[in-house]
Formats: C-alpha cells, sequence, structure tokens
C-alpha cells in the first residue's frame, strides 16, 4: 500500500508548527487589528470585493420597522502541506443567532459531507486507484438562495462614507 510518508508527502501537526514558525501571522480576534495588517486588510479587501461581484447586498436607508443582525469578521490563516502560510483568509458572517424562528427565517439548511460518507468515497478511491485532489472552493456559499429579507449592519472597518447610516439589504445568503 503507498502511503503519504512512503511517497515523502509529510503533514506536520499544525499545532506544532505554529509554535515554531516565525512567519506566520497570529489569527486575530479584532478588527482594529487586522485593519494594521496589510495581510488581513487585504484578506478583508478580498472578501468583500467578491460579495459586491456577485451582487450579495446593497445599501438601504435604516427604518424603525427593520429587524437588523450584526456582522462580525473571522479570520484563519491557512496553511499549505508542509505547514507554511499559504493564504489569510478573512470572512463576513451575518450574527444570525440573533433572529427568531418563524420570525426572520422559516428554516435552516447547510449541506455538509459526514465524515462516514467521506471514508467510503476515500476507500474507493484507494481500491480503484483513483488519484485524490483536494478543492477549495472560493465563495460557494454565495450561490444559495435567501427567501427572508435580512438587515445587516455594515461590516465595521467598511462603513460607506456616502452612505454611513445605511443598512445592507441582503439579497442571497451570505454567511458560512
Amino acid at each position: 500500500m503507498q502511503t503519504r510518508l512512503k511517497s515523502g508527502i509529510r503533514k506536520p501537526n499544525p499545532k506544532y508548527v505554529l509554535s515554531i514558525a516565525r512567519e506566520i501571522p497570529k489569527e486575530l480576534k479584532t478588527v482594529k487589528g487586522a485593519l494594521s495588517h496589510p495581510g488581513w486588510r487585504k484578506a478583508m479587501i478580498d472578501e468583500l470585493e467578491a460579495l459586491k461581484l456577485n451582487q450579495t447586498w446593497e445599501l438601504v436607508p435604516r427604518s424603525s420597522d427593520m429587524n437588523i443582525v450584526g456582522c462580525k469578521w473571522v479570520f484563519k490563516a491557512k496553511l499549505d502541506a508542509e505547514g507554511n502560510l499559504d493564504k489569510l483568509k478573512a470572512r463576513l458572517v451575518a450574527k444570525g443567532y440573533h433572529q427568531e424562528e418563524g420570525v426572520d427565517f422559516a428554516k435552516t439548511f447547510s449541506p455538509v459531507v459526514k465524515q462516514a460518507t467521506m471514508r467510503i468515497v476515500l476507500s474507493v478511491a484507494i481500491v480503484k486507484g483513483w488519484f485524490i485532489h483536494q478543492l477549495d472552493v472560493k465563495n460557494a456559499f454565495l450561490h444559495g438562495s435567501l427567501n427572508e429579507t435580512v438587515f445587516m449592519e455594515q461590516p465595521l472597518g467598511f462603513v460607506s462614507s456616502t452612505m454611513p447610516n445605511s443598512l445592507v439589504y441582503s439579497r442571497r445568503h451570505y454567511t458560512a
């Protein structure tokens, strides 16, 4: 049986790699820290550009009858197989836990693959001698539809200078 180790492929445990690698930026918890770091700031801008490109939202004036959810930035440093920094990833997510079932949404759905299914697929690939490739679909969640109207605060650090008191009106599902 050909294994990764026999093929010369080694993937260090990221828990230990982070303790010795000095060039990997720390995953941040605050927007202020991210905006001051050029790599994290670029990741945030890339995320916003993807949202704009997919016409995920538009700015609308605020009114008293809107149920408004907040948003937050989530930061992740992605490592390659050798434990080196691959890219910095910033995601803008809505704070959906402020919504009420039946008022703001009817049902939730999150398509995920179960671990048992992955094991079966990998077992079949090994038996058949298939090559396995990893695929990262950028912004795949932007293609889902949303039936409810969602109003969200503008993202911290990127509030519109022309419409600072407006809200983001969602036309698509954009949270991960």
